[in-house]
């Protein structure tokens, strides 16, 4: 608005150019990932007001669309284009994000509305993300749902703060690792389990101390290497096989975050939750739309600027074109550690 209160003209806005988009389209539900029978098709693409045109450069495939394909999310529809994560240039939308390299994520793409498996994607103009120059396009692809899942559990729960301890179950997993790399950023003690003998595979910037939970008994080792606090947080990757050794680590005041359930029905002592003064808090990122994941994306910018956080290294083999979707949802189907990349040219 003018001082004379007059409205401002719009920002210009590019062109609306229509695209020919290449794109994974998932046909219907498949019993099983060996089933999943994903083909290629070409239809054209236009954005709508106040949304970008992308061109797709890479795009992760996450166990979320794996299991969004045969049925385990009933939400899901079909056809569609699968895909979460994404990393491309802007050739059209608002004309300051013009040839801009983006990347991003959401909760909806590629489960309720077509996703980020294609050669370019449309998405609302605050969803995107400046990607950090020193951030290859794969291993920005790469950033999404993990870091997302791992920073939004510590908004929700309180962000580590330096002297607490947080301990992360499962933390060779993606999510694992962010929430390693996120906890040591902010000047907290990290420990980590693991299910069998192993070192910690992740980057950090502070030592991670791991506990083999087919060796000891987590919650008292938790208590012995606290002097007997416990816990100030539990970042719980794998849900119910670890509940109750996450319960009883936890300090005065303790927050277990959960992301996941192999069996849905967990028992817990109701005397020592509230004697204890825990929280419990549930995170699912399909319930974040594209503007929301890029909030938090934007948080999570200055520690990628700074090298405090680093994107998961990408190996060659892990990188498949569209025409290879099949075997790339096969590879995160089969629980690969590798971050699974799909390249649209």
């Amino acid at each position: 608005m003018t001082e004379t209160g007059t409205l401002m003209p719009p920002a210009p806005q590019a062109n609306r150019l229509p695209v020919d988009a290449r794109g994974v389209r998932l046909l219907t539900k498949a019993e099983n990932a060996a089933a999943v029978a994903p083909v290629v098709e070409t239809h054209a693409l236009s954005r709508g007001d106040n949304n970008v045109l992308i061109e797709v450069k890479a795009a992760a495939v996450n166990p979320s669309d794996v299991k969004a394909a045969t049925g385990l999310m009933p939400y899901a529809v079909f056809p569609r284009t699968s895909g979460r994560d994404y990393a491309g240039v802007v050739i059209d939308g608002p004309a300051e994000f013009i040839g801009r390299d983006v990347f991003g994520s959401s909760g909806d793409l590629g489960i309720r509305r077509d996703g980020t498996h294609a050669s370019h994607l449309v998405v609302e103009a605050d969803a995107v993300v400046e990607k950090p120059k020193t951030v290859s396009w794969e291993e920005a692809a790469g950033i999404g749902v993990p870091f997302v899942t791992a920073m939004e559990g510590f908004r929700r729960a309180g962000v580590p703060k330096s002297g607490e301890t947080v301990l992360v179950m499962g933390v060779n997993g993606k999510v694992g690792q962010a929430a390693v790399q996120i906890a040591t950023w902010q000047g907290a003690r990290v420990i980590g389990v693991v299910r069998r003998t192993e070192a910690y595979e992740g980057h950090s910037n502070t030592p991670v101390e791991v506990i083999d939970a087919s060796a000891v008994d987590v919650a008292t080792r938790v208590r012995e290497l606290t002097g007997g606090k416990g816990a100030d947080i539990v970042f719980n990757t794998v849900g119910d096989p670890y509940f109750q050794a996450a319960h009883k680590s936890l300090a005065l005041r303790g927050r277990q975050i959960l992301i996941a359930a192999v069996d849905r029905i967990v028992q817990f002592n109701i005397l020592e939750f509230y004697r204890g003064q825990h929280t419990y808090v549930g995170i699912d990122t399909l319930g974040l739309s594209s503007a929301a994941t890029g909030a938090v994306l934007r948080d999570l910018d200055p520690g990628f600027a700074s090298g405090h956080l680093k994107p998961f290294p990408i190996k060659a083999s892990a990188v498949y074109p569209l025409e290879q979707a099949k075997a790339a949802f096969v590879a995160v189907a089969g629980s690969s550690r590798d971050r699974v990349i799909l390249r649209p040219s």
